[in-house]
Order: structure tokens, then C-alpha cells, then sequence
């Protein structure tokens, strides 16, 4: 599918955006391995959610949708049963990472795969650490990595302290949802901190997951108790609407129900620091999670320098960043960003090429970028990579840049984000 994106004279208005991606899957998750049902409100209805819940469906658990609300009926830590067929993730790199962690402390075997784009995705930094804990995993080695197909059998496992190579939530979390089986306690010590929608959802059921500092503990588990789970809006989504209302001229935009995890508002802080106006209001506290309305206006960006501990705060919102800095007075530079080269795509490579096409000064680093901003784009007909992030990236750029833009493989988006055109042109 093709999507065609005009210049905007200014966007203006009040929305909300899906619930977050990382939070939907863990719901579903950690809702089947509940004892009781699980209702979870505001749901991501997108293709990588319903591919999760689509795996445990496959393993004995009922599961019932109607629109964004979701009811999970549990049957405890060792309720599943060994489906009939293998596990298919689709294009949801967390529900393969996440269930692998699960999967390899079941008392059976499975076949776990993916789509194309899946098995091209490294499993090692998951199989690794789940090894050392006992676990059983094979599958196909690509280029000398570990990929899907997996096929892993299900093994008595024991605690281990483990320093993850990478800060990665994904790999993390694999390992906690392997560490409620394990005998002992379990350490993970991260380089940075990572999203810890894992660690707040697990202690909200009644797990026992312990921070310090960057060392994170957890001991096994008896039980988990079916709760009621309300998603906030996924701050990855009202990315795009953040970063259009910033650069369009004469906007205003307002997100309400937000997810504003501290570990996730590295996009607000990073434009926080190049000069943008982001108000927060009406902030609480909602089943362990931050929530706010974000309010953005059309303001005056500077260029930055974005590494270090900021990475993975804001890595799934470095394609759209990329976008606002070519609309920014001096440099940006965006280093310290190699996992952007295992995701859906190689998103620096991707990125590059696409803002290239429509006349961004724009230059690939190795772990990164540099964006001189120039104020000005134009209109090109532009490749999603069958990447979400990317094709919405490409449609905030095609807002600002004269001419018409194309979007090509534009329905992608529906793995994160169902209606995004839609909500855009309502603005």
C-alpha cells in the first residue's frame, strides 16, 4: 500500500494514541501465567500484540478481545500446555525474546518462529544468559548467529548473576520470566537502565523484583495474581505527534493518557534540551505505571548531542528524532546507537536513506548519526523497509517538506500503530 503526505500549514488538537506496545505484550504475558482472570483496558489491537496473544491461545490459555479491552483467563506459572504447532511471532521481536525466557522453563518442548524479518534477528544475547540457567535452545545459525527457527525444550532451571553485554530491556525481561522458575535469585546487572515495564508489572501480581542501583534481583515465584492491567497510551506512538507538533508552524497538540515511564521520556527530555515546549499535566500513578497529557507547541529546536545513558530511553524514537533535527538550527549527533542495526530494519541505515531521498544533510556512523539541520526538506518517494517506525518517521518528515511525499509498504504500520494516518490527517 502506497500513502500520500502533503505539506502542513499547522496541526492542531487533542488525541490519544494506542496503548503501549511493550506493556500490551507483558499483560497478555504474565496475565496467562496469573492464577485468576486478568482484564486489561486500553490494549494495542496492533499485529505484534495480537501475535502474543495469538502464542498463548496455542498453549491452552483463553483469551477474549473486544476492541481494547482484553480478558485473560489464567491458569497459573504452570497452567500452559504444549501446543499442537509451532509458535509463529510474526514481525514481534518481543514475543519471541520474552517467550523464549518463558518457554525454556516449561516442563515441555515447542517450535518458536517468526517472519522473514524475524529470523534475520539475533537470539544469542537471549540464549546466552538462559543457557547458563540450564536452558535448552536451538535453532539456525545465520552469519554466525543464533536466529529463529527455535526449537527449545523445556528444562529444570537455576539462578544466575548475569552482566548483560548490551542495556536491552528485551533481553532483560527474558531473563526475569525465566528467573520466576528458577531455584535461587537470580541477578541482572545492566549497563544502563532500561524500560522496567517487566519488573513493575511482575511486582503488581505479586512477584518480588528488587532495584539497586543497576543491579536487579529476582526470586522465584509461587504465584501470580490475575489483576485489572490499564495500558497507557504508548509514548513511542505520540512520538510522531510530538515531534510534527514541534516543527510545523503554528501548532499545538495535545496527547492525553500517556505512558511518561522515566525510563521511556528520554524523547521529551532530548527536546526538552534542544529548546522545545512539552508541558506535562495531569499526571498519576496507574497500576504501577506514570501516566500524563503531553502538550506540545511549535517551538525553535537547537542541535544536540545524544549517547550515553539517553539511548536506551528513547531508541525506538531515534528515526523521528532524526527527522526534527533536520528542522533544527546547528548539528545533531546521535551516537551510541548500534542496536538501531538489529531492529525491524537497520534503522541508521534506513533513516539515512530515506531523509537522504528528500534532501536531509544527513550522514551514517557507525553506532549513530550527524544532521546538520537545514529547515527545509522536499518530497520524494521514500521506502518503508516494511519498518513501522520508519514509515511514520517518513510521513512527520513529509509534513514539513514541499512537494508530495510517497510512503510505500505504508501498511506496516499496523504492527504498532492501526489508524496513525488516519489520526494524523484529523490534525
Amino acid at each position: 500500500m502506497k500513502r500520500i503526505i502533503n505539506k502542513s500549514s499547522s496541526l492542531n488538537g487533542a488525541i490519544t494514541v494506542p496503548g503501549d506496545k511493550s506493556i500490551s505484550h507483558r499483560a497478555v504475558m504474565l496475565g496467562a501465567l496469573s492464577n485468576g482472570t486478568t482484564h486489561i483496558s486500553g490494549f494495542l489491537t496492533g499485529e505484534d500484540c495480537l501475535s502474543t496473544v495469538d502464542c498463548f491461545r496455542k498453549m491452552g490459555i483463553e483469551i477474549e478481545i473486544n476492541n481494547t479491552d482484553v480478558t485473560v483467563h489464567g491458569k497459573g506459572l504452570h497452567g500452559l500446555t504444549k501446543p499442537n504447532e509451532t509458535l509463529c511471532v510474526g514481525n514481534s521481536g518481543t514475543t519471541l525474546r520474552l517467550m523464549t525466557g518463558i518457554l525454556s522453563a516449561q516442563k515441555f518442548s515447542c517450535n518458536i518462529t517468526g517472519d522473514e524479518s524475524i529470523q534475520k534477528r539475533p537470539m544469542d544475547r537471549v540464549s546466552i544468559p538462559l543457557s547458563l540457567m540450564g536452558a535448552d535452545i536451538s535453532g539456525t545459525e545465520k552469519n554466525g548467529k543464533l536466529c529463529a527457527p527455535l526449537s527449545i525444550n523445556g528444562k529444570e532451571l537455576k539462578a544466575v548473576e548475569y552482566k548483560l553485554p548490551v542495556a536491552s530491556a528485551q533481553v532483560k525481561s527474558a531473563i526475569l520470566l525465566a528467573a520466576m522458575y528458577a531455584k535461587g535469585e537470580t541477578s541482572i546487572i545492566e549497563p544502563e537502565a532500561t524500560r522496567d515495564h517487566t519488573e513493575i508489572m511482575l511486582n503488581y501480581l505479586g512477584a518480588d523484583i528488587k532495584h539497586s542501583g543497576t543491579k536487579i534481583t529476582c526470586t522465584p515465584v509461587n504465584e501470580l495474581y490475575g489483576k485489572d492491567i490499564f495500558v497507557p497510551g504508548d509514548i513511542s506512538s505520540a512520538a510522531y505527534f510530538i515531534t510534527a507538533g514541534l516543527i510545523c508552524p503554528k501548532s499545538q497538540i495535545t496527547i492525553k493518557n500517556v505512558g511518561v515511564n522515566p525510563t521511556r521520556t528520554g524523547i521529551t527530555d532530548v527536546y526538552k534540551q534542544m529548546g522545545a515546549d512539552i508541558v506535562f499535566s495531569n499526571e498519576k500513578i496507574l497500576c504501577g505505571e506514570s501516566v500524563a497529557d503531553i502538550t506540545v507547541k511549535t517551538s525553535n529546536l537547537k542541535g544536540t548531542v545524544i549517547g550515553g545513558d539517553t539511548i536506551p530511553r528513547l531508541i525506538d524514537e531515534i528515526p523521528v528524532i532524526a527527522v526534527a533535527a533536520c528542522f533544527a538550527q546547528g548539528t545533531t549527533v546521535i551516537k551510541d546507537a548500534q542496536e538501531l542495526k538489529v531492529k525491524e530494519s537497520n534503522r541508521i541505515k534506513t533513516v539515512v536513506e530515506e531523509l537522504s531521498k528528500m534532501g536531509a544533510d544527513i550522514k551514517e556512523t557507525d553506532d549513530g548519526m550527524i544532521i546538520n539541520g537545514t529547515g527545509a526538506l522536499n518530497g520524494a518517494v521514500t521506502e518503508s523497509h516494511n519498518d513501522h517506525r520508519i514509515a511514520m518517521s517518513c510521513a512527520v518528515a513529509g509534513l514539513m517538506s514541499h512537494g508530495t511525499t510517497e510512503i510505500n509498504n505504508s501498511q506496516c504500520v499496523d504492527i504498532s500503530f492501526p489508524g496513525f494516518f488516519e489520526l494524523l490527517e484529523s490534525l
